[in-house]
């Protein structure tokens, strides 16, 4: 088994995508293992983009997803990789450049407001679930 952490941002719950976005995922057999729907708070925030401070877009960024409510999710897959399925789903960071068919690629509008958010690696998969979910039971081996 391995499980990544996605997050809906605010612009994918504000625009009715959350159903959308959820399917794509359980049609690819990544399987619901937790979610909620919340207001990520400044702190929160701040630890999760923790690799980003610093950086000319991070106000913008911690000002977008501290706006409204987010869903965030863990995904489950009974094979290896459920990061990197879901990471080739999300598309590019850039909607522009993201391939249709990917949920970027196809709804998608701006940049710096791309709808979700996917683990780039089992490490931070490990982290962001533990952040987001630090009581949910480990992964089964």
């Amino acid at each position: 088994m391995s499980r990544t952490l996605i997050i809906c941002k605010p612009d994918a719950v504000e625009r009715g995508l959350l159903g959308e976005i959820i399917g794509r995922f359980e049609k690819k057999g990544l399987r619901l293992v937790a979610g909620e729907l919340r207001h990520i708070d400044y702190e929160v925030a701040k630890e999760h983009y923790i690799e980003h401070e610093g950086r000319s877009f991070y106000p913008e960024l911690m000002e977008f997803i501290t706006r409204s409510p987010s869903f965030v999710m863990v995904l489950e897959s009974h094979v290896p990789g459920a990061w990197l399925t879901a990471r080739a789903m999300i598309g590019e960071t850039n909607p522009a450049e993201a391939r249709p068919g990917t949920i970027r690629g196809d709804f998608g509008v701006h940049a710096s407001e791309n709808l979700v958010h996917g683990s780039d690696s089992p490490e931070a998969a490990a982290r962001e679930i533990a952040l987001f979910f630090p009581n949910l039971a480990p992964e089964e081996t």
